[in-house]
């Protein structure tokens, strides 16, 4: 058995979905488990028992959500040079762009020295006022779906030791 830990962070519900959507899709493999947590309750030692990885937050003021960044504080150092090779995928959330929160989880996944297999999903949800930001999200299902099948294909290619 493979282990696919899916760590996330959501305020409004875009990044839990598309987090929640990967999990379905990686879910379908039946020689992988996943683990979905969120940022806050991730630990190192989920870290280190993983066999791959997928990284899911909104991109806020232009970088990766504060949640994501205190996981990625916390679990950093205990995991690094024990994880290297394994393979990560990123998913965003964002209201217009993304690619900032994107380049902030390579640089580290580059100093753990992961394998990127996928680049990164970026759902744009063009929330631009306020009250948009805010709003609780309902993403498409054809972003939804875009999210499973990357799911689906990370956990396959960990069983099939394709990475």
């Amino acid at each position: 058995m493979k282990t696919l830990l899916i760590v996330f962070h959501s305020l409004t519900g875009g990044t839990r979905q598309m987090a929640e959507a990967a999990a379905a899709g990686a879910s379908a493999e039946p020689e992988a488990t996943v683990r979905l947590l969120t940022a806050a309750k991730a630990e190192p030692a989920d870290v280190l028992t993983a066999d791959g990885f997928i990284f899911a937050t909104p991109e806020n003021l232009a970088a990766m959500a504060g949640r994501m960044k205190d996981f990625f504080d916390r679990t950093y150092y205990p995991a690094l040079d024990r994880i290297n090779g394994r393979p990560y995928a990123t998913l965003i959330c964002a209201g217009s762009d993304g690619h900032n929160a994107a380049r902030q989880i390579a640089r580290i996944a580059t100093g753990w020295r992961l394998r990127q297999i996928a680049n990164p999903l970026i759902i744009c949800t063009k929330a631009q006022t306020p009250e948009a930001i805010l709003a609780t999200k309902q993403l498409q299902p054809a972003d939804l779906g875009q999210c499973r099948d990357l799911g689906a294909a990370l956990a396959t290619g960990m069983v099939a030791g394709i990475f």
